[in-house]
């Protein structure tokens, strides 16, 4: 019988949560022994498509156990857990979360547990979400800069956009070119023959650069 770790975070979860890979292997390695270690960083627990849970899944053979720390590392959909489970299954292997959490057996009340337990870690997937619109929408209200700084504008320290007016120029010129049919090449030229520069700096500028401010108009 081989025991494979399998670990994931995702991005915000590796900054704010308690629960990181040191954390998560740490907690596996107290209890069992594992023969191998697969990671995926940086990845959604919605999604199935990650490399190292693909990997782990692959390499599991009859008797084997794939073991979490918890079972919202392994996914956050009820679904996906039920598919993953059914799975492993077949294979004749089983999901170990050493936290427990319904998985010691497959006795009717630990697979109610191992349900309502994945039904609570997609909630917490949907509040996460649902927190961090609210938080984004509160400092675009206030003015604070949410994603990149945005063509005609400049962010200072604390995260405020402010005007930019040589930016602010070049979206008008850009604006006015496209309201009279020019095509994105011939805007493109005359801004470069005009010594225009883009966001970033650079002197040439793309057709899809323009599309994407002339659409914003």
């Amino acid at each position: 019988m081989a025991r494979f770790a399998y670990l994931r975070v995702s991005t915000d979860e590796q900054a704010k949560s308690g629960l990181g890979l040191e954390a998560q292997l740490a907690a596996i390695t107290a209890e069992k022994a594992v023969d191998a270690v697969f990671t995926d960083d940086g990845y959604s627990g919605a999604k199935a498509d990650r490399p190292a849970l693909v990997g782990a899944i692959a390499a599991l053979q009859k008797g084997d156990e794939l073991v979490v720390a918890k079972r919202d590392r392994l996914g956050r959909d009820p679904l996906l857990m039920m598919e993953l489970e059914k799975h492993v299954g077949k294979i004749g292997a089983r999901i170990i979360s050493v936290s427990g959490e319904g998985t010691e057996d497959d006795s009717p009340s630990s697979i109610m547990m191992r349900r309502i337990q994945d039904a609570v870690n997609e909630n917490e997937r949907l509040m996460i979400g649902i927190r961090t619109k609210a938080a984004l929408a509160a400092k675009k209200a206030r003015g604070e800069r949410v994603g990149q700084v945005p063509m005609g504008f400049d962010a200072d320290a604390d995260g405020r956009l402010h005007l930019n007016e040589d930016e602010q120029k070049a979206l008008k010129i850009i604006r006015e070119l496209h309201g009279r049919g020019w095509t994105l090449r011939a805007i493109c030229a005359e801004l470069e023959q005009r010594g225009i520069k883009t966001k970033k700096g650079k002197a040439k500028w793309q057709p899809k650069t323009v599309a994407r401010i002339a659409k914003a108009a």
